[in-house]
């Protein structure tokens, strides 16, 4: 049995996909492998499950959740007892490779070492594998409680830098063409992150575009200047001091 929450949760068996379709209990299992492998007290499975808001009778109405989920994942394939009552609450038992957040920061890890190290092809290849694992906004679809809400930013944190890095590996590799559209996509969905503008200045000044370049780091300014009242930062404004410096050097040489 996988479990998959980088978009709506979803249970594989062999090479079937099921989805719970009650979301309370939906909801319990999202809040057992937020925290895999450990003790999730009844308190804070309360918490995620209704947040500030549960009923009166919360602990009988979780105690029969976690029943009918126990029930459940027997019938999907999971191996036997995998939901553990262990005071102060309940564990799940899982293998961090059939869970694929888990599996996504693990290839995140590999990549950044690999890149390290300067093996950018195989870092690469590394961090598509872990893009490719995402089917959508992590527990998209739920209600989450305060830990499950830590989680899906910390998780969408290491998204974006794995974005970064595949990028930059590209880069290194001298692929500037074939991510310059990737990247004004990437900005449009990351308008204030300033390490998407610099690597597209580089992506088009390796590309020829010089002044298409430029035109980013104008861009980059507005935008911060609008919505943060910040200019940009010491590596953009960098990139944009040595794309003049080589083009003044040009029309030197030329002269």
């Amino acid at each position: 049995m996988k479990y998959q929450v980088l978009g709506p949760v979803r249970l594989v068996d062999g090479g079937t996909s099921h989805i719970i379709r009650a979301q309370k209990i939906e909801t319990a299992l999202a809040a057992l492998l937020v925290c895999p492998n450990r003790v999730v007290s009844t308190k804070q499975l309360i918490s995620e499950i209704w947040d500030e808001e549960p009923p009166l009778r919360a602990v009988a109405a979780l105690h029969v959740y976690i029943s009918q989920l126990r029930k459940l994942l027997s019938r999907f394939g999971a191996p036997a007892g995998p939901i553990v009552t262990q005071a102060p609450g309940y564990l799940l038992r899982v293998d961090p490779a059939d869970v694929d957040y888990l599996v996504f920061q693990e290839h995140v890890r590999t990549g950044r070492t690999l890149l390290m190290r300067e093996r950018c092809e195989d870092a690469k290849a590394v961090f598509e594998r872990a893009l490719g694992l995402w089917r959508g906004p992590m527990l998209s679809g739920l209600t989450l409680g305060p830990v499950g809400r830590s989680l899906v930013a910390r998780v969408e944190e290491t998204r974006v830098e794995c974005l970064e890095m595949d990028v930059e590996a590209r880069l290194i590799l001298g692929r500037h063409r074939e991510v310059v559209s990737p990247l004004y996509g990437l900005i449009n969905d990351y308008p204030l992150n300033e390490v998407f503008y610099e690597q597209l200045m580089r992506a088009l000044y390796g590309s020829d575009r010089r002044a298409d370049a430029l035109g980013v780091y104008r861009m980059a300014w507005e935008t911060l200047d609008r919505e943060l009242g910040l200019e940009p930062g010491r590596k953009l404004r960098e990139v944009q001091r040595t794309i003049l410096a080589r083009d003044a050097g040009r029309v030197r040489v030329a002269g």
